[in-house]
């Protein structure tokens, strides 16, 4: 085989990115000049080992547009604020508090984490020559038949002491070191990862919180709802009892009583479940108390914040950063694939002493040493080796497409946050007329009823719409608060405080 062969069949250029050729060249040129060069092996290693077939990175464009659609009036930026800033309610930041610390799959995320920092090192610690030592003492006896017929044999005895390199490999290629750089971008990957999933649980934690709350608002509205509906059916069942009204009336105000004891409970099933997913996230029950807390639509409950340009977003999101770092590791692997065309040379070198009698071991006349390198190169591997290079290559473009959707994808929740932010204020103005309009509604229907001009059923129907108006007033207000915070987090709100 030819010696640019391997270069075209890697896909390199024999006098392009990462080729040896000029310098093998330069080296042979000089047999007088520079045959030193040559006679030097440790020179020329260090010579090659510059040599590098990982290609450049260049970060892959965003493809998103230059600003978001949304207006934002001012405010600090996410990245600047901790959460404990971000939300003004202390039970919160204190549940926040206690998922960051006991949360069962962040400790999974962190163990991860130690985890590609242990390969790395050992990835690292593979450009370095391992050094160990040795001794040994062996006692043998060899046997013989002499003259005559009679056995013999001959003891000896043999000990040693080395200290030596083992197979330590001569980085020409660069293949060592693209492996350190991807372990490397590996390990940053799951650093970033960690800190995502922090954001995510920082937003899980609040989301479940404030529905916690929105829900206790719904179902005390509930609560004053049959109240009130009680004591309309004891009225009720007066009327009826005295001749004043029918028994159509009686049971339409019994209907009404029912339909909100069915939505209490049902407001009470999803509260349970709110709270279990919060004790969930928060890792168990809370070690004593917990601050009060404050009014779950009180002004400063979630802050609000800037969403900058959404190019901040590379800097912002760690989701981001650790796609970009598994992008920059398959973009190593492409190097140590190619290094596999090339021929992987390995040192090994003992010294020591050896001798046959432990007193004559450390003298001049036992000194030992060995050392020479060893070279092994593909031949033929029913292409392999080109198999290789295509899948680091095909896992490359992979990773590009999966940085570019994870980039659209956090551009997609910034926007929709933001949507959310203008649209549900604008929903909740509107919500909170229609609800002013349906009182005045019940009070006429009530009195029109009280006067004899409009039968139950008026009542009925009045009532019903003010108690689902209500409702829908706390739920748009439990929506406006959980996207305030998924707007801190999706922005890349900070985690520590």
């Amino acid at each position: 085989m030819s010696g640019p062969r391997p270069l075209r069949r890697a896909g390199i250029s024999p006098r392009g990115e990462g080729s040896i050729l000029p310098l093998w060249g330069r080296w042979r040129a000089k047999p007088d000049g520079g045959g030193w060069l040559a006679r030097t092996p440790v020179f020329g290693a260090l010579a090659l080992s510059a040599c590098s077939l990982t290609p450049a990175y260049t970060r892959p464009p965003a493809p998103i547009p230059a600003a978001y659609a949304a207006p934002s009036a001012p405010a600090p930026a996410a990245r600047t604020l901790g959460y404990a800033t971000a939300f003004g309610d202390p039970r919160l930041v204190a549940l926040i508090d206690r998922a960051l610390a006991h949360n069962r799959d962040l400790a999974a995320s962190v163990a991860r984490v130690a985890e590609a920092r242990a390969q790395f090192r050992v990835a690292r610690a593979s450009q370095y020559p391992a050094f160990g030592a040795t001794a040994a003492t062996t006692a043998a006896r060899t046997s013989g038949v002499a003259r005559g017929g009679n056995s013999s044999g001959v003891d000896y005895r043999y000990e040693s002491v080395n200290v030596g390199v083992a197979a330590f490999e001569l980085d020409f290629w660069g293949r060592v070191r693209a492996l350190s750089a991807a372990a490397l971008a590996r390990y940053l990957a799951t650093e970033e990862a960690r800190r995502a999933f922090q954001l995510t649980l920082i937003e899980q934690t609040a989301a479940a919180y404030i529905a916690t709350r929105n829900l206790t608002e719904r179902i005390d509205l509930a609560q004053r709802a049959i109240a009130s509906r009680n004591e309309a059916v004891r009225i009720a069942k007066l009327r009826l009892d005295a001749g004043v009204t029918s028994a159509l009336d009686y049971t339409q105000t019994e209907v009404l009583l029912r339909q909100a004891q069915t939505e209490a409970t049902i407001l009470e099933n999803s509260r349970a479940q709110a709270e279990n997913l919060l004790l969930t996230l928060t890792g168990g029950p809370a070690e004593g108390a917990l601050p009060p807390p404050l009014p779950i639509f009180a002004k400063g409950a979630v802050g609000d914040v800037a969403p900058g340009l959404p190019s901040s977003l590379l800097a912002n999101r760690p989701d981001i950063a650790a796609a970009e770092q598994t992008l920059i590791a398959a973009n190593a692997n492409i190097g140590v694939a190619r290094a596999a065309f090339f021929p992987q040379i390995s040192l090994t070198a003992a010294a020591g002493f050896a001798s046959g009698s432990l007193s004559g071991l450390f003298t001049s006349s036992g000194f030992t040493y060995n050392a020479g390198p060893t070279a092994t190169l593909p031949l033929f591997d029913f292409g392999r080796t080109r198999a290789n290079l295509a899948l680091a290559r095909a896992q490359h473009d992979e990773a590009v497409a999966t940085y570019q959707r994870t980039i659209q994808t956090a551009f997609q929740e910034v926007a929709n946050g933001l949507a959310g932010r203008r649209w549900l204020a604008e929903q909740l103005e509107a919500q909170q007329l229609a609800l002013a309009a349906q009182r005045e509604r019940a009070r006429l229907a009530n009195l029109r009823y009280r006067n004899g001009v409009a039968g139950y059923l008026e009542v009925l129907d009045a009532e019903r719409d003010l108690f689902a108006a209500e409702q829908a007033v706390v739920d748009v207000r439990g929506q406006q608060l959980t996207n305030a915070a998924l707007l801190y987090t999706v922005l890349g709100g900070g985690a520590v405080r």
